[in-house]
């Protein structure tokens, strides 16, 4: 087949990077976002050039003459890996067999731009990744396929994604192929009354209130590590919470109960997340023991609002 490879960053230029070593199919062209001043080339688009490809960076697919251009490469299929620019119904149509689109979730639970963040913020067990075909309603198309994970009780964004989605995704555009190949590809509905949309995950989503569970409280430190990041403040600074684990121990919520050279426990309701690396406002990273030495932390100081 005649492919279109449309993506971005690491993991757009890592599936471009497959296809050319399955070599089962041609890429006839890469598509990625418009350069940015001040900002380094987008690794997908140096790989396509360091291969002699050809390379399109429209800001959108708002004119004709976008949409002709793409047309014109008379592709059989688009792949569109990482991709933030709203491709329209008329540019992800123009390929014969049209277009397929990669989510990092198990379609159609967690819709939208932190796919990655909120199954573990939200305490699942389980997540993974979709292939499906976009419509213009945000992640709504018929599935393709799906690939599931377990979610490990103590996994942050870092051992979920990269660990585990990011290298069985990026394997995972072969079969994508193969299935078209091979004609009559799935078209799975999404069940929409198991839909859920969630919002970008930002630093205000991210704020750790001490006096709430110890599991929701953890969750939210591990489902933010390492971004947004997981923040509290300290005598009214604010204070990043990165690497940190889940603990044993009673008394008064956000109160700090121990300091230790492992780092700083502090209770919630049912238990203590101990914090082993933080960020003081700014600074960078450091073990939470010596940012407690140099803060003059104290057992029963307070720790957020």
């Amino acid at each position: 087949m005649r492919l279109i490879v449309m993506g971005q960053q690491a993991f757009g230029k890592d599936v471009l990077a497959r296809l050319l070593e399955a070599g089962t199919d041609e890429v006839v062209a890469v598509y990625c976002e418009p350069d940015r001043e001040g900002k380094p080339v987008d690794p997908i688009k140096a790989f396509a050039l360091e291969k002699g490809m050809p390379v399109r960076q429209p800001a959108h697919f708002k004119d004709q003459a976008s949409i002709d251009e793409l047309a014109g490469f008379d592709a059989d299929l688009m792949i569109m890996a990482f991709v933030n620019v709203f491709v329209p119904e008329a540019a992800r149509d123009t390929p014969k067999h049209g277009s397929i689109c990669f989510h990092p979730s198990l379609l159609p639970r967690y819709r939208g731009p932190s796919a990655v963040n909120w199954p573990i913020i939200m305490g699942d067990t389980k997540s993974g990744f979709s292939w499906f075909y976009p419509s213009d309603g945000l992640d709504e198309g018929d599935v393709l396929l799906k690939w599931e994970c377990a979610i490990g009780p103590d996994d942050t964004v870092i051992d979920l994604y990269f660990k585990k989605i990011y290298p069985a995704a990026v394997d995972s555009v072969v079969q994508v192929c193969e299935l078209f190949r091979a004609g009559d590809p799935p078209h799975i509905a999404q069940d929409e009354s198991r839909a859920s949309y969630e919002r970008r995950c930002t630093h205000r989503h991210a704020r750790i209130d001490w006096n709430k569970p110890v599991g929701q409280v953890y969750d939210l430190i591990r489902g933010t590590n390492p971004a947004p990041g997981a923040w509290t403040t300290h005598k009214g600074a604010e204070l990043g919470v990165f690497d940190s684990a889940r603990v044993a121990g009673d008394g008064l919520s956000s109160r700090v109960m121990e300091i230790s050279r492992e780092g700083v426990a502090m209770q919630c309701i049912g238990g203590r997340v101990l914090i082993k690396r933080v960020r003081p406002a700014g600074g960078g990273k450091m073990p939470a023991a010596d940012w407690a030495e140099h803060a003059g932390l104290s057992v029963g100081d307070t720790l957020g609002d």
